[in-house]
């Protein structure tokens, strides 16, 4: 598969793919070859099919998964191989509707107040506080924290796009006490070579806060993100800024936090109150 991963790696390049979207359409090709130990250009349709059946019933891979694999194949088939290809043959499943879980305030204060490692505290107060995915957070530059306009500038995000977000005056403040103990070079959050903290590192050190704090949720870090666009809602604040703040592409995507928003009861007026009696 040497010579077709490497024009699966300059299609995808030159088409501006994320350096994460490439792994991992990469990596699902190479499963897909491992599992019949063959190039995926050689594969039929029926083995693809059999393949796809194989994850979901018996590996229980997720939907997710499954459609990420198709993204892949119709790269391979219709930009490098100029193959047709038929939707109706391999048909993407259905995406699971879930509703993301999402932490309680006072939740979020046990996880970050339980957390005794100055740079993770101040890692997971970055990224609650400004709403940022993993990877973005892990991206992030000294020079991106605009202290003068109280923002975060995010560099080619998801859909290689930058934005801006919020910078908390309490995160600041925290992050000057930071910086007089690390004195960081390329990252804000950086390891002993000046390169971005691991994915898994941050990961690992969530799951501890997680645990001493005693949050019995299952969630890893990126409920706090889910848990930032949730409190700005019931905080009132309107669904386009909050687009805005987590570079959602699509409203409709930011929409799901209306489904988890708690509604305080004391604040619903009676539509009976509203009539000339």
């Amino acid at each position: 598969m040497g010579t077709l991963r490497n024009k699966m790696l300059q299609q995808m390049e030159l088409k501006g793919y994320s350096k994460n979207t490439i792994s991992t359409y990469i990596d699902c090709l190479s499963s897909l070859s491992k599992h019949y130990k063959t190039s995926p250009d050689l594969l039929s349709i029926d083995q693809i099919r059999e393949y796809f059946h194989y994850k979901l019933t018996v590996e229980k891979l997720s939907k997710s998964w499954v459609n990420q694999t198709i993204g892949a194949l119709k790269i391979l088939y219709c930009e490098v191989l100029r193959r047709d290809w038929d939707d109706l043959a391999i048909p993407r499943p259905r995406r699971e509707k879930k509703l993301p879980v999402v932490l309680s305030k006072d939740e979020i204060s046990r996880i970050i107040n339980t957390t005794k490692n100055i740079k993770h505290k101040a890692l997971l107060m970055v990224t609650y506080s400004s709403g940022l995915r993993l990877g973005e957070v892990c991206n992030l530059r000294p020079g991106d924290i605009d202290s003068e306009r109280m923002m975060v500038r995010v560099v080619q995000a998801k859909g290689a796009k930058d934005r801006y977000t919020i910078l908390s005056p309490v995160t600041l403040a925290f992050l000057r006490d930071y910086w007089k103990v690390y004195r960081v070079k390329n990252f804000l959050f950086e390891n002993s070579n000046h390169e971005p903290l691991a994915h898994k590192t941050v990961q690992s050190a969530f799951k501890k806060a997680l645990q001493k704090s005693g949050v019995k949720k299952d969630v890893g870090i990126h409920s706090l993100r889910h848990s930032f666009a949730t409190h700005l809602m019931e905080q009132g604040v309107s669904l386009p800024i909050i687009q805005q703040l987590l570079g959602h592409t699509s409203l409709r995507t930011t929409s799901i936090y209306l489904h988890v928003q708690q509604y305080s009861v004391f604040a619903v007026k009676s539509p009976l109150d509203t009539l000339s009696l």
